[in-house]
């Protein structure tokens, strides 16, 4: 038995495009592009000085500058300057500006007071270029395009985001000039620190006599390449002339420049596909896959608190006691693992300094990381232990997904074993025979009164993960590792998570949860560790602690219902988890970005991955399909996500009830999966190249087949019906395109 696809990319991509019919006029509303180092966000300002103005607030991630004191004493983002379109009049309604997903461009449509200018510009998917092309009527012929550093920057523009007061803004030393066609904005920061931009322009007047809207007249079309490069220095600005010089600006080279741009958009876009009975969820889904590849790529930085849209934050770095963690959590799952590897090369790079992280008598085996650093992730440990543990979590699932042998045993297992051995030189035996840990932070408790606690849930939770992977990861290598003994004893004597009967998992052995508390650090062992909840009296001790933190109102963030959607759906709990992704579109802007006192990105991110638990969970050696619909979602289809052990995964959920499971083996793993297919009175089939296959039904109605690699399995209910098709739901009448400018009416329940 076979299933066939059918996904037209395009339309089912345009039907998730952000749209605007008024002008964004702020970085929560902008529309933004972008290739993982270089990116821009797009929107415009309502003060009557500058209503002509389009800005292109540009942002490099690697372009820092030192500070020293304050909180964050570690090379930081800072705002690097902007593009500016500004116009003959003021822009005027109705104009359109749309982010077309599948070729990853913006393209706009915007009248003026004096005429009509209309544009497109997208960050080219492997050159470091910003491109725009514009095209004016006789009106805005006037129309032109400026850069500016941010020092230059007129205070209307610099103020519209607000100044956040905590944030480094350095002494800036601004250079321009001109050669050869090409203009140069150096900005120094001192010492050699700073960047360089450069950008030109063609331009070309045609006649619209002949075109394809028969209307007569002029109309003048300007094109702009910008780049930007880390560094000051002459090289540097010789590195940008070449970048830019590379470009064929005549009609037929930038028509096939731009094709490459688009081609490996299409290449991205079909590694993995989804489609729920919700429109909204559905185009936030997809919004997030475009800022993935938008915000990191394999060979770039690791994603920080904002991508590379940089605007007025507290936090321009990394932060490593959830927000780095989080926002790579989408990526195993979507089969989108490429990307997961700017991680990975980040912490291989830096190891050394990992090593330094922690007091010297300890460099000899331990490894760590503290809290929030800049790239080179300078970050001595401090009281919150377990950062880097739960960042190689992350590394964890990346090698089950992909079953890398060579990134588990050269990577992945010795620098876990560094960071276990980091608590191992902490832990303290108790007068009840228990091994415990001293007082160390639980993430974002308590933060500004300094709360401790011995005995935290996210500390144990972390080390017991770690040694059993240790231990798994050392039998599947065929090591015989010196610490297996120490790791077993720690496994039997560790003091077990601390609980109160009533409110379930405690901070820690010293703090209940007595107020607000916006991180899930104390529910780490539930998600995303699933090292419990698995037995009924376990289960009931996380639905408790669960529902009881939510209900404490004082501190809950946006992160807060991601968090809680994912804990739901790993208990099974899909109308819960549905409620709190509900939740969480309130917390959203409107270009699906999320803003507290800056942008912290991870928010959005991982919602994709609590919409992705609700569909396909894998971890335990169990696949489970459809682990967590909600009662209202009657239809679901998934397409080649991606389990542990190398597996992928397609499936259809139709009326109330999976209709079949494909799934293929990408390198041999052991097969398990738990399907609502083993329930049906009639029974059900399993197949491969039409060929009835062997399987093994466990007590727990899992079932477990064998596959080699490259083969695949069709598992279908035995009721005389053939399986059907992948193909995308059919949209919700009036709720297509609803992300971009505001659409209360229709993102929060007001009457369509």
């Amino acid at each position: 038995m076979c299933f066939r696809t059918d996904i037209h990319w395009p339309s089912f991509l345009s039907r998730h495009d952000m749209l605007w019919k008024t002008k964004p006029i702020s970085w929560s509303e902008g529309a933004f592009i972008g290739n993982g180092l270089l990116g821009a966000m797009i929107y415009s300002e309502e003060h009557r000085d500058q209503r002509h103005v389009l800005r292109f607030v540009l942002g490099r991630t690697d372009v820092t500058a030192s500070r020293t004191g304050g909180p964050n004493n570690f090379p930081v983002r800072v705002p690097i300057g902007e593009l500016v379109l500004e116009m003959e009049g003021w822009i005027y309604q109705p104009c359109e500006i749309r982010i077309d997903l599948w070729n990853a461009e913006m393209r706009a449509f915007i009248p003026t007071t004096k005429g009509e200018v209309r544009l497109r510009a997208l960050v080219h998917a492997i050159s470091p270029i910003l491109f725009i092309e514009l095209d004016t009527d006789e009106g805005e012929q006037g129309a032109i395009m400026n850069w500016y550093a941010y020092p230059e920057l007129s205070p209307i523009l610099k103020n519209a985001d607000g100044i956040n007061l905590n944030q480094y803004i350095p002494d800036t030393a601004v250079e321009r000039n001109e050669e050869q066609g090409i203009y140069y904005g150096v900005q120094y920061y001192g010492g050699d620190e700073g960047c360089t931009t450069a950008w030109k322009f063609h331009d070309v007047e045609m006649n619209r006599e002949n075109g394809e809207d028969g209307e007569h007249g002029a109309e003048y079309r300007r094109k702009c390449l910008l780049t930007v490069m880390k560094g000051v220095s002459d090289s540097d600005r010789e590195k940008a002339a070449q970048v830019l010089e590379e470009i064929n600006l005549t009609e037929s080279g930038l028509t096939s420049w731009i094709a490459s741009h688009r081609q490996w958009w299409h290449d991205y876009y079909p590694a993995s596909f989804i489609s729920i009975p919700d429109m909204q969820l559905e185009s936030f889904y997809w919004i997030q896959m475009y800022k993935l590849a938008s915000a990191t790529r394999k060979d770039q930085l690791p994603i920080d608190n904002q991508g590379p849209w940089m605007t007025s934050t507290p936090w321009p770095g990394l932060w490593f006691n959830m927000n780095v963690q989080m926002s790579y959590s989408p990526m195993y799952t979507s089969n989108r693992l490429e990307l997961g590897q700017s991680l990975i090369s980040s912490l291989r790079q830096n190891e050394k300094q990992l090593i330094h992280n922690v007091p010297e008598p300890l460099r000899s085996d331990s490894a760590g990381l503290g809290r929030s650093s800049s790239y080179d992730l300078n970050s001595p440990v401090d009281d919150e232990i377990g950062n880097l543990t739960w960042l190689l979590h992350n590394c964890w699932r990346h090698y089950r997904y992909a079953m890398d042998e060579e990134l588990l045993r050269d990577f992945l297992y010795p620098l876990l074993r560094r960071s276990i051995c980091l608590y191992l030189h902490l832990l303290e035996e108790g007068q009840d025979g228990r091994l415990h840990l001293p007082h160390m932070v639980s993430p974002e408790y308590g933060s500004f009164k300094q709360l401790t606690t011995r005995d935290s849930h996210y500390d144990l939770s972390l080390l017991r993960w770690g040694c059993e992977t240790l231990l798994q990861a050392s039998e599947r290598l065929k090591i015989k590792d010196s610490l297996q003994a120490r790791w077993n004893e720690v496994l039997a004597r560790l003091t077990p998570l601390p609980v109160d009967p009533t409110t379930g998992y405690r901070i820690g052995k010293d703090l209940g949860l007595e107020f607000g508390h916006r991180h899930f650090s104390h529910q780490l062992a539930v998600f995303p560790l699933h090292i419990a909840g698995h037995s009924e009296e376990e289960r009931t001790v996380a639905i408790r602690t669960l529902r009881h933190w939510i209900a404490m109102e004082g501190d809950l963030r946006g992160f807060s219902f991601t968090g809680a959607a994912s804990i739901a759906a790993s208990l099974g709990l899909g109308d819960e988890a549905l409620g709190y992704l509900r939740t969480l579109m309130h917390f959203m802007t409107p270009n699906t970005m999320y803003k507290e006192a800056g942008p912290v990105i991870e928010t959005p991110l991982a919602g994709a991955e609590a919409i992705h638990d609700m569909l396909l969970q894998s971890w335990g050696d169990l696949i489970r399909v459809f682990p967590a619909v909600p009662g209202e979602w009657q239809d679901a289809v998934i397409h080649n996500l991606r389990a542990e052990g190398g597996f992928l995964v397609s499936a259809v959920y139709s009326a109330g009830r999976t209709e079949f499971i494909r799934i293929r083996s990408l390198v041999g793993e052991p097969c398990r999966i738990r399907t609502d297919l083993t329930g049906l009175e009639q029974g059900f089939m399993i197949e491969s190249q039409g060929k009835s296959l062997d399987y093994k039904l466990h007590e727990d109605q899992s079932i477990e087949i064998s596959l080699v690699p490259g083969e695949e399995a069709v598992i279908y209910a035995a009721d005389g019906r053939q399986p059907g098709k992948i193909a995308p739901i059919p949209a919700e009448s009036g709720m297509c395109n609803l992300f971009g400018g505001k659409k209360p009416w229709r993102l929060y329940g007001f009457p369509k």
